[in-house]
């Protein structure tokens, strides 16, 4: 599958260069075609790795992650152009950091109503890179989730995180859920704070 990454920060370089291990064709996007950090990853991982802008990016690939800061991903996506976007996946693993104070929408909706031909699914937010692209660095069973509009982009979604080596996903509804993943975001920071790691998850039992 051609996959986009947009974002060459410790998010985009885990999950970039998992979907290379996978075999995946993969374009690492960011602001500037010749962006170090993605010239860098691209040369370590060889392959069917490519880099690009954000628009070379978006065109190039069937589904992508974003991978931006979220304070500046719908600027990202823009950047990246609505006509790229449309119908296409766009696996929304950001977070705004710091927290901020929470507000009517959360940054998947936003990007869902900035892009409505997007098919927008949140995922993969709750967790720390390494752990989004290898559940196992945490010991047994453990939940991951995913909330977006169309059931066809989920069903996606959750082929890719099988892929990553997710057993336990959780499917929460519509993107108005990314609310509540995103605000999870405060006792995340809290837990990593007290427990001294980044490798820690939480796992739903009903």
């Amino acid at each position: 599958m051609k996959i986009g990454v947009l974002g060459t920060g410790m998010v985009g370089d885990a999950i970039a260069s998992k979907l290379i291990a996978l075999g995946h064709e993969v374009m690492m996007g960011s602001r500037d075609a010749k962006n170090a950090k993605a010239a860098a990853w691209a040369e370590r991982v060889g392959g069917r790795a490519q880099i690009g802008t954000f628009a070379d990016t978006a065109h190039f690939a069937q589904v992508f992650f974003n991978c931006t800061h979220g304070a500046n991903s719908v600027d990202a996506l823009r950047a990246a152009g609505e006509k790229n976007l449309a119908g296409k996946v766009v696996i929304d693993v950001a977070n705004i950091l710091p927290p901020a104070v929470p507000g009517p929408e959360s940054l998947g909706e936003q990007l869902q109503k900035s892009f409505p031909e997007a098919k927008v699914v949140k995922a993969l937010n709750t967790i720390n890179c390494e752990v989004m692209v290898d559940p196992s660095k945490v010991p047994g069973s453990h939940s991951v989730f995913m909330s977006g509009n169309d059931a066809a982009a989920k069903n996606t979604v959750r082929q890719l995180l099988e892929s990553f080596g997710w057993t336990d996903i959780i499917d929460l509804g519509d993107i108005s859920n990314a609310r509540a993943t995103e605000s999870y975001m405060p006792l995340w920071m809290a837990l990593w704070n007290r427990l001294g790691t980044l490798h820690f998850n939480i796992k739903v039992v009903h």
